[in-house]
Formats: structure tokens, C-alpha cells, sequence
């Protein structure tokens, strides 16, 4: 237990690699007990840390005022580090394929400025073997030192849930896993100075590894039930919600509705899944076929928008849309891998420029991502067309009246058109102001 001593002594740094969504809510709660080191290759980034601003709003601008955390871009500061924590991104490629380059980069950063006796601890989502084949061989050759004799590797899985203020870092149960035995309870003694729920000790590096995919997996698989079941009911004219809430008066039903599944870690990982067992000579079917439905949602979205903007008499390609929010998820700003992006390409196809509306998105980042601006919702004016896709809290607390202000004058011959995908809003209570109202 030198090393978790050392470091609960203050004698050494504690150092997080990457501080994004994930790596800086750890990085700020390990540096309220212990000296620690955040390390970034983003200067940008840092010069925002650094000024008190939060742009994750995963622990908000006071925190980021008010921590002893060392933000730097200089990864020499790494070798006063006797812990190293990697919380780095693993997207995949266009194919769908796993993208490792963020990992790997950041093994190298991290072997060539690894001190003796140092133990590295991943966070980042991978496929079994990648902590022990991939990522140790790289702190070896970079470092010079041989792993397990001069540095020790674990894992620990990432569990941080964007935007969740329930589910906080602190109360989410912490997996963790060692080279070693040693290495393990190391690894459990430093996470227990921050995780209140407490840790679980996986036998292996692998199986924590594989958890993580196995989480996400699970809830993509369920999701997609949800969007299968919403895609039949809806040519059936059957309201899908109605179906859930009387369908989740049973004690075992689970909770989940359908919608569109993005983001970095449900719309990700399964493929990193798929990818490792396609390699051992296993075609999944079951998880595959979940990532098939989900990636076609928002085409099935689209579809639905154009088709009763059709029927309520609107000529699409004239149309007002506006697309209310763009983040993979509720009062969250991150825009990654966001299926609200890919509904304004699908109707782009048609013609149709959009304009959105999202009170959580970083403007300038839309703006260099996208070349449009944000529009702002008291801006909105003569809306042929809400596409609610994101529930964040500033469209629930819309009322009936502030809706209304935001289309045009109701025409005897025209119907406008609702589109109310998380089914934020009373659907009975739309149409008897006589517009045409949609949902999955």
C-alpha cells in the first residue's frame, strides 16, 4: 500500500489525463483530498479551466473557481506523478470500427515522462485486452521500464453519467481492477477517498474491461426494444407511451422508452463489443442488431416530420423548422455523436434549411462545427414546424401560451406540426389548440 500512502500523504501527485466530461469531475474530487495534477493536450481547454469556467457543466463554475487542482499542458509535470488516472475518449471510426489513437497517444505522452514505481489506472472504454496489449507495451517502450516490476497497470471503468445530478460520480459504485493484487487494493484504497458508494473489486483487468461494454450494451439492446415497438405502433396508430405507462404497472417492466441514442458512451461502446468478438470469430446478432435500429432512428424521425408536414398542408421545402435541441441528451452540452445532428442532415436532403434552438449547446462550438448560429428561443418567430428532440429543462418549463407565441397565425387550411419525441408535452392538450402533434 506504498503507493496509495504516498499519495494520501501528499507526498506525491495524483495526475488525470484527459479532462473532459470524464477525466475533470475526477480530477476535482481527488484534488479535495490529495495533491493532483490535471493534464491536458488541449491549451484551450485549460485556459477556460482556468478561468472559472466549467463548459461540461458536470460540476459547475464555482468548483472549477474554487479547486487546488494544477491544470497544465506540459506533460513533463507527469513525472511527479506517482498515479496516473488515463480518462481519455474512444470513439469509433466512420466504420464503425473501434478508434484507439486517443489511448495510444496518451500511453505514449505517458511513457515517455513515467517515473519508477509509478501505477497508471485506465478509465476509458475499451474492448478486453486492450489495458494489458495494447496500452502496456506502449508505456514500455516509450518508458524504457518493464510493467509489473517498475510500474504497475489497473482499470477502472468510467461510470460518469452526463448531466445526471443524481447519479453523481461520488455515488456511482466504483469497479475496480489490478495487475495485480496489490495493484488492486491500491486501486480501491484511492477510489475510496472519493466514491462514497463505495468499490467493487473485479478478478481481472479484462472483466472490468468487458463490464463496462456488457452496461452499455444492455441499455442499448433495451432502447432499441423500445424503438422497435414504437416503429410497429405507430403504423398501428397505437400511442407508444400509453403502451409504457400501462405496461410499467407491472413490478418487472423496466422503465425504458425509445428515442434517439447518441452520445459517447450507448451509441459507442457496443461496437467496440461487436468489433473484439468479431475478431475471436463471433458475429453478434442480438447487440448488432440493437445498433441497426438505433442508428436508423433518426431517418425513421425525419421520415415522420416530412410526413405530417405533407398532411397538414405545409410546403416543406418553404417551411419554418425549427429543431429544439441538438445535445446527445437532456441538460447536458455535449454534442457528440448527437442523433438530433444526424434529423437536421436527413432533412437538409430534402431541401429544408433548420434552424435550432438549444439553450445548453456551447454557441461557439455549434457555430465552428456546424457554420450556423444558435438560435436563442425568445428569437424564435413563425414556426411552421417544433421538433422538441432534447428534454432539456428549459423546454418542460414551456407553456401552452409561450408555444403559441412561436408559430405562425393559425390558417383554416393548414395544420402546424408538433413533433414531440421525448413526449415533454401533453399530447391532448396540443391538439386542442388545433395543432398536429407526433411522438415516438
Amino acid at each position: 500500500m506504498e503507493t496509495f500512502e504516498r499519495i494520501r500523504t501528499k507526498k506525491d501527485f495524483l495526475a488525470v489525463v484527459g479532462l473532459g466530461y470524464v477525466g475533470l469531475p475526477v480530477a476535482v474530487a481527488f484534488a479535495e483530498k490529495v495533491k493532483t495534477l490535471g493534464f491536458d493536450i488541449n491549451q484551450e481547454k485549460i485556459d477556460i479551466y482556468q478561468k472559472g469556467i466549467d463548459p461540461t457543466n458536470e460540476i459547475g463554475d464555482e468548483k472549477i473557481k474554487s479547486t487546488t487542482l494544477e491544470f497544465t499542458t506540459d506533460p513533463k509535470r507527469l513525472k511527479e506523478a506517482r498515479v496516473i488516472i488515463v480518462a481519455v475518449p474512444t470513439p469509433v471510426n466512420g466504420d464503425k470500427t473501434p478508434n484507439l489513437a486517443p489511448i495510444i497517444n496518451a500511453s505514449k505522452i505517458i511513457g515517455r515522462n513515467l517515473s519508477q514505481g509509478s501505477m497508471i489506472v485506465f478509465e476509458s472504454t475499451v474492448y478486453p485486452g486492450v489495458t494489458e496489449d495494447v496500452c502496456a507495451p506502449i508505456l514500455e517502450n516509450e518508458s524504457g521500464l518493464v510493467c509489473g516490476k517498475d510500474f504497475k497497470i489497473g482499470y477502472s471503468p468510467e461510470r460518469i453519467n452526463p448531466g445526471d445530478r443524481v447519479h453523481t460520480l461520488e455515488n456511482i459504485r466504483k469497479i475496480v481492477a489490478g495487475m495485480d493484487e496489490e495493484t488492486v487494493e491500491n486501486i480501491a484504497a484511492l477510489y475510496e477517498l472519493i466514491i462514497h458508494a463505495g468499490v467493487y473489486r473485479a478478478p481481472s483487468i479484462k472483466v472490468a474491461e468487458a463490464t463496462k461494454l456488457a452496461e452499455n450494451a444492455q441499455r442499448d439492446i433495451n432502447i432499441a426494444f423500445m424503438n422497435e415497438l414504437a416503429m410497429a405502433f405507430d403504423r398501428m396508430g397505437i400511442n407508444t407511451k400509453e403502451v409504457i405507462d400501462a405496461m410499467n404497472t407491472k413490478w418487472n417492466a423496466l422503465g425504458f422508452y425509445p428515442g434517439l441514442v447518441g452520445g459517447h458512451c450507448i451509441g459507442v461502446d457496443p461496437y467496440y463489443f461487436i468489433y473484439q468478438a468479431e475478431i475471436l470469430g463471433y458475429h453478434s446478432q442480438i447487440i448488432a442488431a440493437g445498433r441497426k435500429v438505433n442508428d436508423n432512428m433518426g431517418i425513421f424521425v425525419t421520415d415522420n416530420i416530412i410526413k405530417k408536414m405533407i398532411q397538414s398542408n405545409i410546403n416543406v421545402k418553404k417551411s419554418n423548422i425549427y429543431i429544439m435541441g441538438i445535445t446527445f441528451k437532456e441538460n447536458c452540452p455535449d454534442m457528440r455523436n448527437s442523433k438530433a445532428v444526424e434529423v437536421c442532415k436527413h432533412l437538409s436532403t430534402y431541401g429544408i434549411k433548420v434552424k435550432v434552438v438549444d439553450p445548453i449547446a456551447d454557441k461557439t462550438e455549434f457555430k465552428q462545427e456546424f457554420g450556423m448560429e444558435l438560435v436563442d428561443i425568445k428569437d424564435i418567430r413563425n414556426a411552421d414546424c417544433l421538433v422538441f428532440l432534447v428534454a432539456h429543462q428549459q423546454f418542460k418549463n414551456l407553456r401552452m401560451a409561450d408555444l403559441k407565441k412561436l408559430y405562425k397565425q393559425q390558417k383554416s387550411q393548414t395544420k402546424y406540426v408538433f413533433i414531440d419525441i421525448k413526449n415533454i408535452f401533453e399530447q391532448k392538450a396540443i391538439e386542442e389548440e388545433g395543432y398536429s402533434y407526433w411522438s415516438l
